[in-house]
């Protein structure tokens, strides 16, 4: 059994991963930030964050007796650009710390696809905010101590699951439901092979345990 920080702990993937991990014994730490989210997540230990208030003391205290951490945070797609800053990459730097200060050493990281590529300016200062952020934090990820691995879903959709995905440094375009993304999400952390692998994902046709030992 495993406890596992969620970053995120509310978000739509999140809420996803929790019945994944607690059907297989392990316990999910939800940090939230806002205490009425906890009904929203049964299975789940539930401990305070805001993300961009926090600082990384903060985040470690969240993190304390934690086997690994995933971030799964986002600034939502509001078009708040400042958030891109303040919570996919400052959020990001400071899981990043944390959890390197307490000696975790498992570290997922949810990312996206295509940031390695300079944004078009036309496709609007919120994109080109969320590129750069995603980029550096998964930069930064890379260039820690941590047994990271970087999780690039394609188009996220709503659709259920079908446990079956394709997986690869290099997907191309495509789209996948957020429950495969949760699936992956907790096979990734069962299975050390990935470790130090940036991983793309989208809809496919291969069992997700496959699809990632295939890599």
């Amino acid at each position: 059994m495993s406890d596992i920080a969620i970053v995120g702990g509310h978000g739509k993937v999140a809420r996803l991963l929790i019945p994944l991990l607690t059907e297989r014994g392990d316990l999910p730490v939800a940090l939230i930030r806002d205490p009425d989210q906890a009904a929203d997540l049964p299975g789940a230990a539930t401990r305070p964050l805001d993300i961009e208030a926090a600082s990384v003391d903060d985040f470690a205290t969240a993190f304390t007796d934690c086997d690994a951490v995933v971030f799964a945070a986002g600034g939502g797609a509001d078009g708040n650009v400042e958030r891109k800053r303040t919570v996919d990459l400052e959020g990001s730097l400071k899981s990043i710390e944390a959890a390197q200060q307490l000696g975790i050493r498992r570290f997922v990281q949810v990312s996206a696809m295509g940031i390695d590529e300079d944004p078009d300016p036309d496709a609007g200062e919120s994109w080109v905010a969320y590129v750069k952020a995603k980029r550096e934090a998964d930069e930064a990820l890379r260039a820690s101590s941590l047994d990271w691995t970087i999780i690039r879903p394609g188009a996220l959709t709503d659709e259920d699951g079908t446990g079956r995905v394709k997986a690869a440094e290099d997907t191309g375009y495509g789209e996948i439901p957020r429950a495969d993304v949760a699936a992956v999400l907790a096979a990734v952390l069962a299975d050390d092979s990935t470790i130090g692998r940036t991983i793309e994902v989208i809809g496919g046709d291969t069992p997700v345990a496959d699809a990632l030992g295939s890599q």
